[in-house]
């Protein structure tokens, strides 16, 4: 595959189901970090010497982006009113386009955890956005694009 510019890796939100997913891409997004971090387990003996071991335990992860504040713009609008009325979106962070074979990220349906206004005095207004997984019928996944 080689080199991949973030530019290229695309957000999207599933406004199917998610047998029937019809992956609609989030274009107002400015920077996006997907963090994927796994909690840790003690596994400490005496055999370890003086070290402390541990093993991987249950994986996390969030999404962090930032959007330009547009109301018009429907992603926008979706997102907002799933922070306020406490409502989840299968969203999919792809490497690159859902219609390429090969590409990869993470499918999940997550809650809005953060909606953040900011209003920078030369800048235009935005919001930071943070999504992390929720209580669903299916658990996260590490989806590659076929």
């Amino acid at each position: 595959m080689g080199k991949v510019l973030g530019m290229d890796a695309k957000l999207y939100r599933n406004t199917g189901t998610y047998a029937a997913p019809n992956w609609d891409e989030v274009t107002n997004v400015k920077d996006l970090t997907l963090n994927l971090e796994k909690g840790k387990a003690d596994v400490t003996t005496r055999a370890n010497d003086g070290w402390r071991a541990n093993a991987g335990a249950l994986k996390e992860a969030s999404v962090e982006f930032d959007m330009v504040w547009d109301t018009s713009d429907a992603d926008f609008t979706a997102i907002q009113e799933a922070y306020f009325d406490n409502t989840s979106i299968e969203f999919l962070v792809l490497d690159g386009d859902v219609a390429v074979a090969g590409n990869q990220g993470l499918r999940a349906t997550m809650d809005v955890m953060s909606f953040t206004r900011n209003e920078a005095l030369e800048e235009a207004l935005t919001v930071s956005v943070k999504i992390e997984p929720t209580y669903a019928d299916n658990a996260p996944d590490w989806y590659t694009a076929t």
